[in-house]
This record gives C-alpha cells, structure tokens and sequence, in this order.
C-alpha cells in the first residue's frame, strides 16, 4: 500500500514539474543578438527556432499556473517569431521583435525561463524594451548605429 501511494505523490510531483520553456528564451536571445548585428538572415533563422520551439512546447506537462501564462501569449509570440522569419527586412524585423520582447517579458514574469537573471533593458531613442542575460547594453534595435544606447529598466531574478 505504501509503494501505491509514494507512486501516485511521485506522479502528482512529476506532473506539477514546471515546463522547461528555457528554450524559447535562448532562441529569443539568439534573435536578439542576430538584430544587435544588424544579420537579417540570421534573425530570420534564429527567430524561426524560436517558432517551433513556441508551438512544439508540451503544454501538458506544465503545471496549471505556467499553462494558463504560456497560453495567454501563446499565440502573440508565436505571431511575431513568424513575421521576423519571414522577413528579411531588419527595420519589419526589429519591429516585430519590440512586441515579442514585450510578451516574452510578461511570460518570463509568471513562469521560470531561466536560473539566471533576465534583464530587461530600455531603449530611449526607439521607447522599446528587449530582454536580455547580460547586463551589458547592446541595443537590437540600432545595431551598430548606437550599439550601447540605453539602460537596464528592470531585472526578473531566478524563481
């Protein structure tokens, strides 16, 4: 009896497991980078990882708080990823990443993306937010143009 019950509190722990959506933060950052180089093609390609990986997350291991966060942006990450991979305009690209940025930081607020710390940073000149794991500032937005331009608004610590 007691083997039946450590299995079934074994399950219901393996099941409240949050969902690992660390890889949808590291493709992000992938993204970030490619736009800080001012590499259309490699953001298209860097934001086309992140794609899959936001619509092949296995939502039925998630915990119900995680689940319910991951699919209110579900679909608006998924909109944004879309429209930079498939464009090879960098100006189109930077424009969706302003609103992907603003949507991953509200999903890295409610679910754990990463056991480092997730800096948001500001952009004064373009009023836009992106996200990143060094405290370094190196604007996607401007690239090579003003690569240091802007601050660190915010920091999401480790849950």
């Amino acid at each position: 009896m007691k083997i039946f019950f450590l299995s079934i509190f074994l399950f219901i722990q393996a099941a409240a497991k949050p969902a690992d959506l660390s890889p949808i933060l590291t493709n992000y950052y992938l993204l970030k980078d490619a736009l800080v180089s001012g590499d259309a093609t490699a953001a298209a390609s860097a934001a086309g990882k992140m794609l899959a990986t936001i619509n092949g997350a296995d939502m039925s291991s998630m915990a119900p708080a995680d689940h319910t966060a991951f699919m209110a942006l579900q679909d608006k990450l998924a909109f944004d990823a879309r429209h930079i991979s498939e464009s090879k305009d960098i100006n189109h690209q930077r424009e969706h990443f302003v609103s992907l940025s603003a949507n991953l930081y509200q999903l890295a607020k409610q679910v754990k993306l990463s056991s480092q710390p997730i800096y948001e940073d500001y952009c004064p000149m373009k009023k836009a937010y992106w996200l990143s794991s060094d405290i370094a500032i190196k604007n996607p937005y401007f690239g090579s143009v003003m690569p240091t331009c802007g601050k660190v608004a915010a920091t999401i610590q480790p849950k």
